[in-house]
């Protein structure tokens, strides 16, 4: 009779109702292991005494107990009078813990010879979770037990082995993906049951029915495919045992299942059916992964040892931190002989003596790949196992870096009073030869300490210094800036390079130069004596400022004896032809002179933005559109050969600033820009908003911290080396060849930048180009439209209004009666304060005052102050040639007062002059 004529014959009525609730229960899982060759018994918990209810042929032909006789009946009627009760009990308490066990028992046969039974139960269960059947499997292992020794080792080794594959069964359990399926190698075709089909993403009804054979590779991952088919083939051919983990994709979600199986044998010994079953074990994948991360990114390695045997399971990073190929297990001698001799064992316990809880020890180790000897702790549990058995399960660590901090932490206390000894030798031989002047001072401002170098430099005795005040010392004009730094030094910050000046005992004064830290509830500060330093410095400035003075005076005298050599010849010239009678061309030299003076009136206004004391017309402006309203006069004075680019934010904040001079300078710069690009170019001129903080300002006079807009002028020129740099602000300092350049336009330029409180900026390297930075102040508030005068209009007329002059200058007083007189205005000349003030404080009729700023006594500011006290709708016109409280028109001129600066042109004079009365008159 064959397996499946076995499997299939009634037993008695039960048994049948059995054998189909088992096979609805397991699908073709159960028909494979009923017909695999082992021993079956499937026993009923649900009925009294747990009876058995259905055996296989292989049983009968191990036992010589046929199904009849076995059906009904406990399983124990086998077991033989010397059976091990211990490990009754086992199988009884882990039946009804875990629902399943794993035990070699004592059996006897039905001819009284005894055997070694080896039994794997596992119960089976239905939807609500409720036991159905036990189904148990049974193997002759008593060839194994002839030996004790090896009897021992080998039921210790089959516990393990069971231990671990219920720890696999309770996952696939507790996962709820366990499937089976069964693989006709002559037909080629796949069944698999419904979990099966499920993992695969298949169509139940049709795995029940079968499937062809490639279906059990379509759905695995295609890293996983070949290695899976690779491993079939195997089994297909012959490998009995199949045990694979792979990747499968089921709505495009990677699932790792585990696969377990064997390969069935005809009687002719030829693959006739390859089964198994399959599990879901993404999740334990997925734990295993973060472990090993964990383990790896924290460098811990962990490990397991059972007493009783030769080799402990290890990780990949416990492996690493030995010096050890990576492995899984690694026999105990290999971790141990790595350990240092005085140093306790890696693996300890191994008689299973060792007592139970919580165990940390620290040891050195000497690579095996290498031979460095590292720090490592073990750190780990050693728990009760099996009878009188010991398991640990732990971890090791690098501590090398912390012993090495131990070492020296040790070493440095060991000498540490030896060194704070020599210290403070140290400090004292310091404290006593330096010539610096060390001192302490207290949170409360005065001296705590002072060195001997106080006698030495200053006169004074420690005695003479503490308990006094710090500042005590300090000179009256430096007091102030000391005090802003012991305020910085109660916070905590340090000081440095702090110069100011002591007073000595002698009472003369030294400069000294200041570093000191606050420590504690003290200041710490050292002082070194510059006053020799100082006064080089000084002789350097002054150096400096003859330099400067020579070189604006040389070039003044140049330009200026060219200038009157063209005022004074052309009037000269003009004199000889009118005295002579030919009047024919003495316009020709009165336009030379008139010339020659324009650019003498030019060149001192130049000098006057150079030193920032030019008379500046400062108002809200609006940068953006003046940079754009320039572009078409830029690109005829930069010519066909550079392009142009304009780029101005279009949230571009106003400015203040004189739109004429600052139209001055940007034309300035691209002429600039033009001539360092003889071969073309492109210049970029941009706008844009910038924050400045005060230590981008450290170079400026007058710049404050704030909002500012940034006109930038780029060119791709030649650039400047840094020699260049330093002097490209100096006055007629120039790099044009001779008759090119006067050598005051960047200085004009940056004179009228900080006249305006702005900040300038230039970056340039030779060969690269130049890029110069404009930083004007943001204005805070509305824009204000501004009327400009018409400079090439007429000068209106007057009808008899009466105009106060006053000018000390014969020569300008002259010229201005006269222009009022020529237009038609009744003039009253005075040459000071004292004429005038009697005329402001009668009852005359004024209908204006013209007045010079600088005068003798009582300036022309001060003078309409007096007109307005009586006259408070007065108009008043300033004149000016230089006048420093006049170099901000916004800040010198009240409503109805206005300026016009000298030299001017009569026709000049003249319309300003109509303007004011024409609005006056309104």
């Amino acid at each position: 009779m064959t397996e499946a004529d076995a499997a299939n014959r009634p037993q008695d009525p039960e048994a049948g109702q059995a054998l189909a609730a088992l096979r609805a229960l397991a699908g073709p899982l159960f028909d494979a292991l009923v017909n695999s060759g082992v021993a079956v018994t499937v026993t009923d918990p649900r009925r009294e005494d747990d009876p058995i209810v259905y055996v296989n042929a292989a049983f009968e032909t191990l036992t010589g107990y046929s199904a009849r006789e076995a059906i009904g009946r406990n399983c124990r009627f086998l077991q033989d009078v010397a059976v091990d009760r211990d490990t009754v009990s086992r199988i009884a308490e882990a039946l009804a813990r875990d629902g399943a066990a794993a035990a070699d028992i004592l059996n006897r046969r039905r001819d009284e010879t005894p055997f070694w039974n080896r039994l794997n139960i596992t119960t089976l269960r239905d939807d609500s979770g409720a036991a159905v059947y036990r189904f148990a499997t049974q193997v002759d292992v008593t060839g194994e037990y002839a030996d004790e020794i090896v009897v021992e080792h080998l039921r210790v080794s089959r516990q393990r082995l069971a231990e671990a594959q219920e720890r696999l069964r309770v996952a696939q359990a507790i996962a709820g993906a366990a499937g089976a399926w069964e693989w006709d190698i002559a037909a080629g075709t796949l069944v698999a049951d419904v979990r099966f089909a499920n993992l695969y993403g298949l169509d139940p009804v049709a795995a029940a029915k079968g499937l062809p054979t490639s279906t059990f590779f379509a759905p695995v991952h295609p890293d996983d495919r070949l290695r899976l088919k690779i491993a079939v083939s195997g089994a297909l051919h012959g490998a009995e045992v199949f045990a694979r983990d792979y990747r499968v994709m089921r709505d495009g979600v990677v699932h790792w299942v585990s696969a377990r199986g064997r390969t069935y044998l005809d009687a002719q010994d030829q693959p006739v059916r390859f089964s198994g079953v399959l599990a879901d074990i993404t999740d334990q994948k997925r734990v295993e992964e973060q472990l090993l991360m964990a383990q790896t990114a924290g460098g811990v390695g962990s490990f397991e040892y059972l007493s009783g045997y030769g080799t402990a399971d290890v990780s990949e990073q416990f492996c690493r931190l030995l010096g050890l190929h990576a492995a899984t297990s690694l026999p105990v001698r290999t971790i141990n002989a790595l350990v240092h001799p005085d140093d306790p064992l890696i693996i300890q316990g191994r008689d299973g003596q060792h007592a139970f809880g919580p165990a940390f020890h620290e040891f050195r180790i000497h690579r095996a790949d290498n031979g460095e000897e590292r720090w490592l702790a073990s750190r780990g549990e050693y728990r009760p196992h099996g009878a009188g058995g010991v398991s640990f399960i732990g971890v090791i660590y690098d501590i090398t870096s912390t012993k090495h901090s131990e070492e020296q932490l040790r070493m440095l206390t060991e000498t540490l009073e030896v060194r704070v000894a020599a210290r403070t030798q140290e400090r004292d031989r310091v404290w006593n030869l330096s010539r610096d002047l060390l001192h302490v001072i207290g949170p409360d401002g005065l001296y705590r300490a002072a060195n001997p170098a106080w006698k030495t430099l200053l006169g004074y005795d420690q005695a003479d210094l503490v308990g006094a005040a710090a500042g005590s010392l300090v000179h009256p004009d430096d007091r102030e800036a000391a005090l802003e730094r012991f305020v910085i030094l109660s916070r905590g910050e340090p000081m440095d390079d702090f110069d100011c000046r002591m007073r000595a005992k002698d009472g003369t004064y030294l400069w000294v130069n200041w570093t000191a830290m606050s420590e504690g509830d003290a200041i710490y500060g050292i002082g070194r004596d510059v006053t020799q330093r100082k006064a080089l410095e000084d002789q350097l400035r002054q150096s400096q400022k003859m330099e400067a003075v020579g070189q604006l005076t040389g070039g003044l005298a140049h330009d200026f004896n060219n200038m009157l050599t063209g005022i004074l010849g052309g009037i000269d010239m003009a004199r000889r032809r009118i005295a002579e009678g030919r009047v024919g061309d003495v316009d020709r030299f009165l336009d030379a002179a008139m010339q020659s003076g324009q650019r003498a009136a030019a060149l001192t206004h130049r000098l006057l933005a150079f030193s920032r004391r030019q008379t500046l017309d400062n108002r809200p402006l609006d940068v953006g559109a003046l940079t754009v309203s320039m572009e078409d006069l830029l690109r005829r004075t930069l010519g066909e050969q550079v392009s142009l680019r304009i780029d101005v934010a279009p949230d571009l904040w106003a400015a203040v600033a004189d739109d004429n001079q600052l139209e001055s300078a940007i034309l300035n710069l691209g002429i600039n820009a033009r001539d360092a690009m003889p071969d073309g170019g492109e210049l970029i001129i941009a706008a844009r908003n910038v924050h400045l903080a005060d230590w981008e300002l450290a170079s400026s006079d007058h710049a404050e911290a704030g909002d500012y807009v940034a006109i930038s002028v780029t060119d791709t020129g030649t650039g400047m080396p840094p020699e260049v740099l330093e002097k490209v602000f100096d006055p007629f300092y120039t790099t044009k060849p001779l008759g090119q350049g006067t050598g005051l336009g960047l200085s004009m330029i940056y004179g009228f930048i900080q006249q305006s409180r702005g900040h300038v900026v230039i970056d340039s390297e030779e060969g690269r180009g130049t890029t110069i930075q404009l930083f004007l102040p943001r204005h805070q508030g509305d824009m204000e439209e501004a009327a400009r005068a018409d400079d090439a209009a007429a000068a209106p007329t007057g009808t008899g209004e009466t105009v106060l002059v006053i000018e000390d200058d014969p020569g300008v007083r002259l010229l201005v009666m006269q222009v009022l007189e020529e237009l038609g205005y009744r003039g009253i000349e005075t040459a000071d304060g004292r004429q005038a003030v009697p005329i402001l404080e009668s009852s005359r009729h004024i209908d204006l005052l013209i007045s010079d700023v600088g005068l003798p006594g009582l300036n022309g500011r001060q003078l309409a102050e007096i007109a307005r006290e009586r006259r408070p709708n007065l108009p008043i016109l300033f004149m000016t040639g230089y006048a420093k409280q006049a170099a901000d028109q916004a800040a010198f001129l009240e409503g109805g007062m206005e300026i016009i600066s000298k030299p001017f042109a009569i026709e000049q004079l003249g319309r300003r002059i109509g303007e004011i009365l024409q609005r006056g008159g309104l």
